[in-house]
């Protein structure tokens, strides 16, 4: 898919595709699944809670990302809608959980975050309003991160005696620095796309009402080149960022050899 991504989305700037839910709970949440050529979006619908990351709905996203769409797909978009992203996680339920159960939780639906991660797709999130907490760490799991300019950032998880346990301390030391990252999760302070797009957290910052719009845009171009050259670059630059020089370099000399007589 290429061009002008425009005809997809209503005037509100939704998906105006056909979908298909992963899961389906009014009360608790859902994940829309929609394929536009080779991207999948999915969107987070729980809007009367600001999208808060309960079990109920970090499964169902689990679900989505297993589902075939995405599977054949070839980039995937992540988005809570055209409001917010998500508040974050559902503290409340977490609050409740024994030692046990959260060490049961992260390997459930905890695992979501993760999941995010290891997809063998390029990922996008698509970033407007809250983007706090859980949400954050969310965004962080994706390779790229675009946003509205009403999108708001932050780990505030301190500030209520915990801390961002799903990857949002160790990504965003990765992201901007162990100086930086003592300053935005010690401090429990907020960001504005501005400085989280001079921080290097955001990709880019999209005409107001238009950040879907330009995360599949973003997500299309990169969907267009050789499927196996993306992702496997995409493993290397996740290892680089942890493997000692010698290593890297090796890594790279190795890829670059399995790929060189491959087309796709």
């Amino acid at each position: 898919m290429s061009g002008d991504v425009r005809p997809m989305f209503d005037r509100d700037g939704k998906d105006s595709a056909p979908q298909a839910p992963a899961q389906q709970d009014p009360a608790r949440g859902s994940v829309e699944v929609a394929l536009h050529g080779e991207v999948a979006v999915l969107t987070l619908r729980r809007e009367a809670k600001l999208n808060a990351l309960s079990t109920h709905l970090e499964a169902a996203l689990l679900d989505a990302l297993r589902s075939q769409t995405v599977r054949g797909s070839r980039a995937v978009v992540v988005t809570g809608g055209s409001k917010v992203f998500s508040a974050g996680a559902d503290v409340g339920e977490l609050r409740e959980m024994t030692p046990e159960a959260i060490a049961a939780y992260y390997r459930a639906s905890g695992a979501v975050y993760e999941a995010i991660a290891a997809l063998p797709q390029p990922t996008v999130a698509a970033i407007a309003g809250y983007c706090l907490g859980g949400g954050l760490e969310l965004a962080l799991a994706a390779d790229l991160r675009v946003a509205d300019p009403s999108a708001v950032l932050g780990l505030p998880e301190v500030g209520i005696g915990i801390l961002p346990s799903s990857g949002g301390v160790t990504r965003m030391v990765r992201a901007v620095g162990p100086a930086r990252t003592r300053d935005l999760v010690l401090r429990g302070r907020r960001m504005a796309v501005d400085e989280a797009h001079q921080w290097g957290l955001l990709t880019e910052i999209a005409p107001a009402g238009e950040h879907l719009e330009t995360a599949v845009k973003i997500a299309a171009e990169i969907a267009a080149h050789p499927p196996l050259a993306v992702s496997i670059t995409k493993q290397v630059i996740t290892a680089a960022t942890d493997a000692p020089r010698e290593a890297a370099l090796l890594l790279e000399q190795l890829a670059y050899t399995a790929l060189n007589r491959t087309t796709s």
